[in-house]
């Protein structure tokens, strides 16, 4: 195949936190070439001015898909929109970068995908934590342990002013749990290579601030196969606590693996987008015993070089979905992958609903 040196005309659709930093991927990076910004509010204006104006504004997404005629599209919207604008981009031969989660059910993560296929064209998810190299090592590390594996993780996030105001909007159609979730389901599901079986969770409703059937704190129990076990929580709002957010820890029979973010996890820093995917330090605990039954390694500390920050980490996901369009690269693992955490998600949030294990 020939090698594609053009610019990628990209329409950047959703011009919030995501939104604003995948622009400036594009805006900063060679190879792209930014033909529009799209949002129903302010943001773009806003997102525009930062950028050194001079970007066409649009405040309809499929005006602005007939007026640009983009190679690609980003999608940093809410999740109910999802599904639509990919949908849409896709069938009118664009390709698509599209933040997690993929969309607001299972079925319509499916059509999804299925357009892409069909129309022969990359659909990439924002799992940012495939992008971070501290991660990979992380779940390179922690396939060392053994099987079976116990991974526990959290992301709580004591929010206030326009971050509750995103929180708020993004709870109109989902549960911290879906939209957070799929991260870190995803990273189990890469620990442990193995088939999740059943899930169990457990949410409560903090304010009345959000829809009646909807909750924002969320706790989920995945078993697997292999008989490893995952735990995850989430909760946002003003009422979080502010040292409850960062757990990032595995252990199995040959030990185990932490993130040990000291500065990330300090308090007031659980409402970071920074300290979100920080990690400063891996530690590595081995669970040798000598003849005394006393450790017979010492813990090591990984301090890594490249600890990218978060606009650098959307630097390198716009990268990626660069190389995957000029390389013809195949996706269809990670567009399962992407499909399969938001199924297991989605099962969780069905566990909270009903009470009941779900079995996969």
């Amino acid at each position: 195949m020939a090698l594609i040196t053009k610019n990628l005309r990209v329409l950047v659709v959703g011009c919030g936190n995501m939104g604003a930093s995948h622009a400036q991927a594009y805006h900063n990076l060679d190879g792209f070439e930014i033909v529009g910004l799209v949002s129903v509010g302010n943001s773009k204006v806003v997102l525009n001015e930062k950028l050194g104006g001079g970007y066409p504004l649009f405040s309809d997404f499929f005006e602005a898909l007939e007026a640009t005629r983009p190679d690609a599209v980003c999608i940093s919207t809410y999740p109910d929109t999802h599904e639509v604008f990919a949908v849409k981009a896709l069938e009118s031969g664009c390709h698509v970068f599209i933040e997690k989660p993929l969309a607001d059910t299972v079925q319509g993560a499916e059509r999804m995908a299925e357009a892409a296929k069909k129309a022969g064209k990359k659909l990439v998810v924002g799992y940012i934590l495939r992008y971070h190299p501290s991660w990979v090592k992380f779940i390179e590390l922690s396939r060392q342990m053994g099987k079976p594996l116990v991974m526990r993780m959290n992301l709580n996030q004591q929010s206030h002013g326009p971050k509750w105001t995103v929180h708020r909007n993004l709870m109109k159609s989902l549960s911290p749990i879906v939209d957070c979730a799929v991260h870190y389901i995803d990273v189990m599901c890469q620990m442990t290579r193995s088939k999740p079986t059943q899930v169990y969770a457990i949410g409560a409703r903090l304010t009345d601030d959000i829809p009646e059937w909807n909750y924002n704190y969320g706790q989920l129990q995945i078993r697997f196969e292999d008989g490893s076990v995952g735990w995850y929580e989430a909760g946002w709002g003003p009422m979080v606590s502010e040292t409850a957010f960062f757990i990032k820890d595995v252990f199995g029979p040959k030990g185990a693996v932490s993130i040990v973010a000291r500065e990330a996890s300090a308090s007031g820093k659980s409402d970071s987008i920074d300290s979100h995917t920080k990690t400063e330090s891996i530690k590595v605990h081995y669970a040798d015993l000598d003849q005394q039954d006393e450790f017979a390694r010492p813990d090591e500390y990984l301090d890594l070089k490249d600890e990218p920050g978060h606009q650098e980490l959307c630097n390198r996901e716009q990268l990626f979905f660069l190389k995957a369009i000029r390389e013809d690269l195949d996706l269809t693992a990670a567009t399962e992958d992407a499909v399969n955490s938001l199924k297991i998600a989605f099962a969780c949030d069905e566990s909270v609903k009903t009470g009941q294990v779900v079995l996969l």
